[in-house]
C-alpha cells in the first residue's frame, strides 16, 4: 500500500499535511520503510545539528496507525512557536474515533495520569504519579448490532497513545487498535475495520508569522468511511 502524505496547505513559514494510516512520523533503527521526516526531507532542506534540523521541522507527532492533520515547520523560529502553542496547550485537536461498548456518559472527560508500562517500554498505562493527561469526549453515534460507538475527542495535553490508553483503561477499547486490544478481541474487529479507527481530522493554532488563527479539518479516509456506511 502507498502511504504518501498530502499536504493542504503550505506558505513560507510552515506545511500542514494529511498523514495516512501505516506511515511512521519519525526515523528510527527499528524502522525500515520510508518515514514522515524521509518525505519532508526530499522537498525541504535541513542542515544542522538543532532539534529543528534533526526532526526535519516536525512539531508533534501522530501513531503510525492513526491518520490526520499534523503541522511542521520550514524554519527554526516557527518550529518554536509551534512548538511553545503545544506546549501551553493552545492548539486545537479533535479526533474522530470508534470504540467498543456503549459509552456513558455521552459528554464528559478523563483526567488520568499516563506512564509507561515498566514490563513494556512501548505501551502505556493509567498510574499514579504518571504525566497529566486530559481528553474530553462527545459521542456521536451508537451502533448496537457491534455494539460500538463514534466518539468526537478533544486532547487537552498530547500524550504518546492518551485517547487509546484512556479509553481501554475504562473498558472502552479503540476498535482494531493493535496494541490495546487483545488478540481475540483484534482478529474479530479487522474481519469488519482494516485499521486501527482512529483520526485527527482537525488541528488549529496560532499562525507564527500573521497570529491569526487557522484551522485544519480532514474528513474521514475513504477506508474509515466505509466501515461507518456498513455498520448503517
Amino acid at each position: 500500500m502507498k502511504r504518501t502524505p498530502k499536504i493542504l496547505f503550505e506558505d513560507d513559514w510552515l506545511t500542514v499535511i494529511l498523514k495516512p494510516s501505516g506511515l511512521v512520523v519519525n526515523r528510527a533503527e527499528s524502522v525500515k520503510e520510508k518515514t514522515l521526516q524521509d518525505f519532508l526531507e526530499s522537498r525541504f532542506s535541513f542542515s544542522g545539528e538543532d532539534v529543528f534540523s534533526r526532526r526535519s521541522g516536525i512539531v508533534h507527532r501522530l501513531d503510525k496507525d492513526t491518520s490526520g492533520v499534523m503541522v511542521t515547520a520550514k524554519d527554526k523560529e516557527t518550529f518554536s512557536a509551534l512548538q511553545a502553542q503545544f506546549k501551553q496547550r493552545t492548539v486545537f485537536k479533535k479526533y474522530l474515533s470508534l470504540i467498543h461498548g456503549k459509552l456513558e456518559p455521552k459528554t464528559g472527560n478523563i483526567n488520568l495520569p499516563l506512564a509507561r508500562k515498566p514490563e513494556n517500554r512501548k505501551r502505556f498505562t493509567v498510574r499514579v504519579g504518571g504525566r497529566r493527561a486530559l481528553t474530553y469526549y462527545f459521542v456521536k453515534d451508537y451502533f448496537p448490532e457491534k455494539n460500538v460507538s463514534l466518539v468526537e475527542i478533544e486532547l487537552k495535553t498530547g500524550r504518546t497513545h492518551q485517547i487509546r490508553v484512556h479509553l481501554s483503561y475504562l473498558g472502552y477499547p479503540l476498535v482494531s487498535d493493535p496494541i490495546y486490544l487483545g488478540s481475540k478481541m483484534l482478529v474479530k474487529d479487522l474481519y469488519w475495520c482494516p485499521r486501527l479507527f482512529l483520526h485527527a481530522q482537525n488541528l488549529g493554532f496560532t499562525h507564527p508569522q500573521t497570529g491569526k488563527f487557522i484551522n485544519f479539518f480532514a474528513d474521514l479516509p475513504v477506508d474509515l468511511k466505509k466501515v461507518l456506511q456498513n455498520l448503517n
